[in-house]
């Protein structure tokens, strides 16, 4: 697969966590409500803004970094967050009872398992190149 190629598909994930965490800064309420949330009052919209704000870029910095750098090690660290997410979303269904978030953990498994499979491709045409 052309380097070029890779790494535009690499990027795709980065694209979708960068419209999510402008989106926490621009339009907070519309943030949370697509992810079945009110916009709390007080502490808790910091909080809200805040850690969702800083997961959603913080992966996509991570995925960028990996991306332009032809890097895989940076896709595999956001593939890590992507899929703590999923598992931390499943053990609040079993644990705490909350409603399982089937169409989200779905997307978080799908995007953490493209990120690492471009990582391993990044890595495996970097081998070649050398």
């Amino acid at each position: 697969m052309k380097r070029i190629v890779l790494r535009l598909v690499a990027s795709l994930p980065g694209i979708m966590m960068a419209a999510s965490g402008i989106g926490w800064l621009i339009q907070p309420e519309e943030s949370a409500k697509g992810l079945g949330m009110p916009l709390l009052d007080g502490i808790g919209r910091s909080t809200q803004i805040g850690d969702f704000g800083a997961f959603f870029l913080g992966v996509a910095t991570l995925v960028f970094l990996g991306a332009v750098r032809s890097q895989g090690h940076w896709l595999y660290a956001a593939a890590l967050f992507l899929g703590a997410a999923a598992v931390f979303r499943t053990l609040a269904t079993l644990v705490h009872g909350a409603d399982l978030a089937a169409v989200f953990i779905t997307f978080e498994v799908v995007m953490a398992v493209w990120l690492v499979a471009c990582g391993y491709l990044m890595g495996k045409a970097g081998s070649t190149n050398s």
